[in-house]
């Protein structure tokens, strides 16, 4: 090899491993002023109904969208709906309701897809359950749905949780994140599977407010950022998205910052979602000039240098 060939090719490795150590870091730009999804031109028009609309999850492909509503034509209060598009650059498609056994005549929400595009959580009020809104899995196959089976009452407790977000960390195992009142107010948990079982539920240190109410998580997929709604005092109106981040999945969380104006309002913002590269995030608001009682919204960031945790473990998972 030439000197010059040498000295070109140690280069473009210099530049790879720079573009990998700030892609790992996680570093992006500001947030976008948060638009109503059907001002997307294309959107179906449907998408956001005429009742409420919310929890909002989307797919590793980013092509498809779960959502809870209470749209008529389902099967109970509120039910699980799925809308779908051809590629990540199209408009989403018109929502059609999942159906049973995801969907029962009690409130069926918070839907969440696993990475793997298969396996599938939600919360659900219905009979037999640990306590009010419990958590539930099944599995999403070519024929349909398997049976739902109720996660157990090491993770649900006789109160309410929320917003179930499943992800591998290294030394743990799977972690499955979610919310719950049992402490009396809602407050941020996570609980780390062994032998394919979760365990007992266990407050997430570092980020929960003694005074506020914070739930429905949603993290990046690296582990390093996470985001959630709360009612702590310092923010715009009744519940604000915040987020906080960390070095490591083995480090503590930095203290919560408030999305801000361009994200927040003055009325509701909850269930944030982040999208697979980070850089979009979908969430649920009551604020003025919506459709129904609560609409879908979403915001973009950019990421300053290549995708997040391209080159982590964590991101690889």
């Amino acid at each position: 090899m030439s000197i010059l060939k040498y000295v070109l090719a140690l280069a473009a490795l210099a530049a790879v491993v720079a573009e990998a150590a700030v892609a790992a870091s996680g570093v992006y730009g500001g947030w976008t002023q948060a638009v109503r999804v059907e001002s997307i031109p294309g959107t179906d028009p449907s998408f956001n109904g005429a009742s409420l609309d919310g929890c909002p999850f989307v797919s590793r492909d980013g092509k498809t969208f779960y959502m809870a509503s209470n749209r008529a034509g389902g099967l109970g209060g509120i039910d699980i709906w799925v809308s779908t598009r051809a590629s990540v650059k199209d408009p989403w498609g018109p929502p059609t309701n999942v159906g049973a056994p995801v969907n029962s005549a009690a409130n069926d929400f918070c839907p969440t897809i696993s990475r793997d595009g298969h396996l599938f959580y939600f919360v659900s009020n219905r009979s037999g359950g640990c306590g009010g809104d419990d958590i539930y899995t099944t599995r999403l196959r070519p024929d349909g749905w398997d049976p739902v089976e109720n996660l157990g009452c090491e993770v649900n407790s006789a109160a309410n949780e929320a917003s179930p977000f499943p992800l591998p960390e290294r030394a743990e195992g799977p972690v499955l994140y979610f919310s719950s009142t049992r402490s009396g107010a809602g407050d941020l948990f996570r609980s780390i599977s062994h032998g394919a079982v979760f365990g007992p539920a266990e407050p997430l240190a570092g980020v929960n407010s003694p005074t506020a109410n914070d739930g429905q998580p949603n993290l990046r997929r690296d582990g390093l950022e996470i985001f959630f709604f709360s009612t702590r005092p310092g923010g715009l109106g009744a519940q604000d998205i915040y987020s906080s981040t960390r070095d490591s999945v083995n480090e503590p969380w930095s203290t919560p910052v408030n999305l801000g104006p361009l994200v927040n309002s003055s009325a509701p913002d909850t269930r944030p979602s982040l999208s697979w590269d980070g850089t979009t995030l979908y969430f649920g608001s009551g604020r003025a000039g919506g459709e129904g009682d609560s609409d879908h919204y979403v915001t973009t960031r950019e990421a300053l240098t290549g995708s997040t945790a391209s080159t982590s473990e964590e991101g690889r998972r």
